[in-house]
């Protein structure tokens, strides 16, 4: 087989100490299980089963531990990706178990951690049975009867019988499709997920780590990191068990032959360099791109289409620095009748598009004329070189400078028709220059498909030198690795006197902070929202989203602040005996001290400007004073007051990049608040207070988007009346930790995919087409994939519950409703979204 070849790799820490080196893939299609049968039972009241898993096809049955020729002895996906574990017995000769409810896994993109526990014997009847993903322990399920086990009674599990990886006890179609890795089976202890994983200390994500206690008689631990061959007789290869106790499996649909079948994976849930492609969370084809899922196989690495222009999008988005490369198998030969496209697109590519005319894409065309294509104009072409049956496609694609190096097996195609001189690692002669940043590997197919090979297994072409792999090791090491430590959305109940919201879990990972900016909403009572800040007194003086009121003072709201959260008093907003209320918070620069007496362009006075929790007499921007700065240039966000001139004008910021959202309010009137976002022109707003639709009048941002510097802001009185007082919110992107654009409607609820390039916590969309509510989900709310409850900034409503609105992703958001709030067919929608985790290191969810 072909030999893993060298690359170069961003250079960051792995997140966590213990190093997973492969997963195993199985491909429904091929039929792929393992197999065993114990010598002897093990123990059957008692036993615990532990395994990394990363999804390929959603929406099918498929099992993950298996046994028994009698009934339901399962660890399974269902049809609507829920979860079940179901144990049969025989004393009332039935299964219990449990099935996920609430709780759906619909995320492809990344790793879960999943962890069922047989305790028949435990005293507390509802323990007898628990499983548990990411280390939380399930309890949204249907229990079938689970409280019904009788005590200490046997199981069918770890019998003397056949049990199965990957397959259902009898043969059928119901394979996994996905990936395993670092399989444990503990006979004789329940266990809990801290056997077998811990948090990172500086990410806050739960990842694996070496289970070393002992495994009992039928016990196994299945690494599947001897890839030497399947599995035989002498303990080696695939089916290898590592414990000590020759446990082994006996594989089946496995293939170790170079090409497209191979099936040892150096995709893990662990980030290390390896000297060759680097261990870590590979990119695969993401089915849920354009709803074309059905169109992928072999754990998605397999995109084909028969009848029909389909196009599918890598689920890791190409950093906007760096050298990359990735290679793909044609299906057939290109023709009038079999055509097939490779190269890049940005994420609102059409998902039916035809490859030589499609608009955001840049690539080639294989047809009868071998075409280059930049979004959608075809810019050379080729006489000879077309992509054959079994080729393999290659690119090298340079984000550092915009260009692209397409090649079949033996020649890169240079950047005139007929040339094929290309010399990527050179830098020379390459095939498409003008790519944009933001863009995504991307296919399109018509009775065609590509099997993309991201570097999870080994290369069949040498890389260019100097150019990655797409995975997780590789990208760049972000800014902000845990979310958490500036960002906050907290759930509390309220008491009706006063408390205190520490607003982190877990104290020992850093999740805390001394928030800036509060924003509390009653969940259960139609209470007006709360927003106050440290620049214009965050103990003190309150506005309002759902009003156009002036600034309003409160001593009972928000009584007291600290480095870990703050506290209520008795109003009822924040307080409401027995109601759920909601606080999201933000990390700021500090609160100012002092009024800036400065004028514009001048040394402020010291304390009025707090950068990153220093105070600055750095010039001012702007040709109004500011009269107080908080800023957080680190995670791109600043709280920004100042008087109104009624003339055009313009306002420092204090980010030192340009703001991709402006929120502006004024204080002294009643007023609506006025919004800016990147996906508008400098003269479009919109109002955080109303419906309406986005607008246009240039006396808002006096015709002029931000700048690394300043706002600007014209004659209309919302963003700069005389004499008036006003405060901006500002809020910069941060690469894996915010995020902020928009998206087009489709009417399902297979909708849109948003790619963040982090796991989100908080998102905040509006439709701008026509009237529509804003809305905000965010995962303390949700704490499962589908996030439904929802509040509204325009509006006082309590909170209403939107079935299935958004699943949250471990890279973005995918909409699962035809609400018009978020997914009308053809509506256009902005978005604002911050982070968990960014994705380079975070799980499914």
């Amino acid at each position: 087989m072909f030999a893993s070849k060298d690359l170069t790799f961003a250079k960051a820490a792995p997140s966590s100490a213990y190093q997973i080196s492969r997963s195993l893939r199985f491909r429904s299609s091929a039929s792929a299980f393992l197999s065993r049968t114990p010598a002897s039972a093990g123990n059957r009241q008692t036993w615990t089963w532990s395994g990394w898993v990363k999804r390929g096809a959603l929406g099918a049955v498929q099992y993950l531990f298996s046994a028994s020729e009698v009934t339901n002895n399962v660890i399974r996906f269902n049809a609507d990706d829920s979860m079940t574990f179901y144990v049969y017995f025989a004393t009332g000769a039935t299964s219990y178990g449990l099935t996920t409810t609430t709780q759906l896994f619909r995320d492809p993109s990344a790793w879960y951690h999943i962890v069922a526990v047989l305790d028949a014997g435990n005293a507390t009847n509802t323990d007898r049975l628990r499983l548990y993903v990411n280390n939380v322990r399930v309890t949204s399920a249907a229990t079938n009867n689970v409280s019904s086990i009788t005590q200490s009674t046997n199981g069918d599990f770890n019998q003397a019988q056949a049990h199965y990886i990957s397959r259902f006890y009898s043969a059928g179609s119901q394979y996994f499709d996905g990936y395993l890795a670092e399989v444990n089976f503990i006979d004789g202890q329940a266990l809990t997920p801290s056997s077998f994983g811990a948090y990172d200390a500086t990410t806050g994500v739960w990842g694996p780590k070496q289970y070393t206690g002992t495994y009992g008689t039928n016990g196994f631990y299945l690494p599947f990191s001897d890839n030497s061959a399947l599995t035989t007789a002498s303990n080696a290869g695939l089916g290898k068990d590592f414990s000590g106790n020759t446990n082994y499996w006996v594989t089946n649909n496995i293939s170790i032959t170079a090409g497209v079948t191979y099936d040892s994976m150096i995709d893990s849930p662990t980030n290390y360099a390896d000297g060759g492609n680097g261990r870590g969370n590979y990119a695969t084809w993401n089915p849920l791109f354009g709803g074309n899922g059905s169109y992928l196989s072999q754990a998605n690495l397999n995109f084909e289409s028969a009848s029909a222009y389909k196009a599918t999008i890598s689920t890791i988005g190409l950093p906007n620095s760096g050298l990359w490369y990735v290679e793909g198998t044609i299906k057939a030969t290109g023709g009038s009748s079999s055509i097939v496209t490779f190269g890049v697109a940005k994420q609102n590519v059409d998902p039916n598009a035809l490859g030589y005319n499609t608009t955001n894409a840049w690539s080639v065309t294989s047809e009868t004329t071998f075409y280059a294509v930049v979004n959608g104009t075809a810019s050379q072409s080729w006489s000879s070189g077309r992509w054959v049956t079994g080729e393999v496609a290659r690119l090298a694609i340079d984000m550092n400078n915009g260009r692209m190096w397409v090649g079949n097996s033996t020649v890169w195609f240079g950047s005139t028709s007929n040339s094929t001189n290309g010399d990527p690692a050179n830098g020379t002669n390459p095939t498409i220059t003008g790519i944009p940043q933001d863009v995504f590997v991307w296919a399109s197919n018509y009775a065609n498909g590509v099997n993309v090979n991201f570097g999870q297994r080994p290369f069949s072409l040498t890389p260019p030198s100097g150019f990655s792999a797409l995975n997780t090791q590789n990208l760049p090491t972000p800014t902000i690795p845990n979310g958490a430590q500036y960002m906050a959305a907290t759930t509390w109940v309220g008491n009706g006197t006063s408390q205190t919201i520490n607003n982190g879990t877990n104290t020992t990972i850093g999740t805390t902070f001394q928030p800036d900016f509060i924003w509390i909403k009653s969940r259960g009572s139609a209470y007006d929202h709360f927003l106050s800040d440290v620049v214009r007194g965050i103990t003190t003086n309150y506005l309002f989203s759902d009003l156009t009121s002036a600034e309003a003072a409160a001593s009972t709201v928000v009584t007291a602040v600290s480095s870990t959260g703050f506290t209520v008093g008795s109003a009822v907003q924040a307080n409401e005996n027995l109601k759920g209320i909601v606080g999201w918070q933000w990390n700021a620069g500090g609160a100012p001290t002092v009024d800036n007496s400065a004028g514009a362009g001048n040394v402020p006075t010291s304390g009025s400007v707090k950068i990153n929790g220093a105070n600055s007499t750095s010039a001012l921007a702007g040709s109004i004073a500011a009269t107080r700065i908080s800023a957080n240039t680190s995670a791109g966000f600043s709280v920004v007051t100042y008087t109104g001139t009624g003339s055009s004008a313009t306002v420092g910021h204090g980010l030192g990049v340009a703001p991709s959202m402006v929120i502006v309010k004024n204080r002294s009137a009643v007023s609506d608040w006025l919004v800016w976002q990147s996906s508008l022109a400098g003269t479009d707003y919109l109002l955080l207070d109303a419906t309406v639709a986005k607008a246009t009048a240039a006396g808002v941002w006096n015709s002029a988007v931000p700048t690394s510097s300043v706002i600007s802001v014209g004659t209309n009185g919302g963003t700069n009346g005389s004499t008036n007082n006003y405060v901006a919110y500002c809020f910069a992107a941060v690469a894996g930790y915010s995020a902020f654009g928009s998206y087009t409607g489709n009417g399902s609820a297979d909708g849109p995919f948003v790619y963040c390039g982090f796991r989100p916590r908080f998102i905040l969309t509006k439709r701008t087409d026509t009237t529509e509510s804003w809305q905000i989900i965010d995962t303390s709310r949700d704490t499962y994939n589908q996030s439904q409850n929802t509040l509204y900034p325009n509006l006082s409503n309590a909170e209403a519950t939107n079935s299935g609105l958004f699943d949250i992703l471990s890279n973005g958001f995918k909409l699962k409703s035809t609400t018009t709030g978020g997914n009308t067919s053809g509506g256009t929608y902005i978005y604002m979204a911050f982070a968990e985790n960014p994705f380079k290191y975070s799980l499914a969810r």
